[in-house]
């Protein structure tokens, strides 16, 4: 269906990431290095507890098999 990416909360204080789940690309073509944005603002709207917690969400731009 498409690529999925790997979402995280960074933990700064242990420097550490915890796995949160994924985001899956359903676009055919590549994304650009501006349109990341928007893969980050949907993780965070999914994952994130709290305004705090949006600053602590990463997407890895590996994707997942």
């Amino acid at each position: 269906m498409g690529t999925a990416y790997r979402v995280y909360r960074v933990d700064y204080l242990t420097k550490m990431k915890i796995p949160l789940g994924t985001v899956t690309e359903r676009r055919s073509k590549q994304r650009g290095a501006e349109s990341h944005f928007g893969l980050m603002k949907l993780a965070r709207q999914m994952f994130a507890t709290s305004p705090e917690d949006q600053v602590r969400i990463v997407v890895e731009e590996e994707p997942v098999a």
